[in-house]
């Protein structure tokens, strides 16, 4: 998670809404009418896909020229501009303001302006706008509630229970955000039950934003999506529950911080749930500390976490279709380099341990520190000879993350 500094005043607060990102081109939109709406690398089971494809119908967001939308790139303060200017019609809040980095010449000079007069941005003490800045989750949300002239009679503290992160909002968002949740423009991906505020927020969770405070202001038709944060819901609690294709699974693995096995093995791996995976109700239906049974195996340049079985803590076990993205970043072994130096805090493949064991000379790396325990004796034949190896090299914490590739049927009972 992103992390910045808290600003003061709801009004810098206003100010910190974008991400540094250099091109503009995909929020020069073309009209509604001639607008793309399906896009390279925006496939029809992704989360925000109907989000994306709804703004760019109406020629809020548009692609780049390669034909992709690049839906986790970060946005910047002026791209935000653009879009609010596209999406909301306003009247004129307030007189224009020159902020001195912002040239009259600057691709979003006019919409920069635009936001700032309908009261959706505003600008930095010294009369700074800071058009490249980051834009983290929080301040979005306070934009598009402040810009709406949205507020709340209800208990903020109240409302904010709903979030199990809610302790990370910042002071000036919590009234802005309570509002943005009762108007359900908040959505949540993957877990609809963690805000993230302060991580940047990406294209997708910008567009999904937008769309949803165009519904909360009666000007866009609602989407069904298990994503968005509704309040006092009382449907009844279903028998079970479809986890659709498309969903993450936030995972983890604290055995150790590196995992390194060769581009041709298979190696066991077992990786437990981090985060509580929740309906939109806020049921549970993958408790925290579940666990994922299966394995590392061979993938086009490199190595691929292919799940085979889901285990709740209650000892329910489901069929698991599920994948990360394929690793393909590599460490290289080479004869004379010490092995301690190579397998702290790591695990090895079998066939990795055997690789670094002839390749180092070293006999003596202990069957605990190879996945699944596997004997390594009978592999080492297989790289006699060599001076060095490239091992494909593993962060748990960023690379096995994965993804459901077929809907999951999970009972509630």
């Amino acid at each position: 998670m992103f992390t910045l500094n808290r600003w003061q005043s709801a009004t810098s607060a206003l100010m910190a809404l974008s991400v540094t990102t250099g091109t503009l081109a995909p929020f020069i939109a073309a009209s509604p009418s001639l607008a793309q709406t399906t896009f390279s690398d925006v496939s029809s089971n992704y989360w925000a896909a109907q989000f994306i494809q709804e703004l760019s119908q109406r020629g809020v967001i548009a692609g780049f020229p390669d034909g992709s939308f690049r839906p986790e790139e970060a946005v910047t303060r002026a791209q935000f501009a653009a879009m609010v200017n596209k999406a909301f019609q306003k009247a004129q809040q307030r007189q224009p303001i020159s902020f001195i980095d912002v040239p009259s010449n600057y691709w979003a000079s006019s919409a920069i302006q635009q936001a700032y007069t309908i009261g959706f941005l505003s600008g930095y003490p010294g009369n700074r706008f800071e058009p490249n800045q980051a834009i983290p989750r929080q301040q979005v949300l306070v934009s598009l509630a402040n810009g709406l002239e949205y507020s709340t009679n209800a208990n903020v503290e109240s409302t904010l229970q709903y979030f199990n992160d809610a302790n990370n909002i910042a002071d000036y968002a919590r009234s802005p955000i309570a509002v943005a949740t009762e108007k359900k423009i908040v959505v949540n991906y993957p877990n609809v039950k963690f805000l993230n505020p302060t991580a940047t927020a990406t294209r997708a969770q910008v567009a999904a934003f937008i769309y949803q405070a165009l519904v909360s202001s009666n000007q866009a038709s609602a989407i069904n999506s298990p994503y968005i944060v509704a309040l006092g819901t009382t449907t009844p609690t279903p028998i079970s529950v479809t986890i659709p294709q498309g969903t993450a699974i936030p995972v983890k693995y604290d055995q150790a911080k590196k995992i390194l096995v060769t581009k041709d093995e298979t190696a066991p791996l077992t990786l437990t749930v981090s985060q509580n995976v929740v309906t939109q109700d806020g049921s549970v239906v993958i408790p925290a500390g579940s666990q994922v049974v299966g394995q590392l195996k061979p993938a086009t340049g490199g190595s691929q976490f292919v799940a085979q079985k889901l285990v709740l803590p209650t000892g329910q076990e489901y069929q698991l279709n599920a994948t990360s993205e394929v690793i393909t970043k590599t460490e290289t072994v080479k004869k004379g380099i010490s092995t301690g130096a190579i397998i702290k805090d790591t695990v090895l493949g079998a066939g990795a341990a055997a690789a670094v064991s002839a390749v180092t000379g070293d006999r003596a790396i202990a069957t605990e520190e190879v996945l699944g325990g596997a004997g390594i004796g009978a592999l080492i034949g297989l790289f006699f000879g060599k001076k060095s190896v490239d091992l494909v090299a593993i962060n748990p914490d960023t690379d096995l993350q994965m993804t459901i590739n077929q809907n999951l049927l999970v009972s509630l009972r």
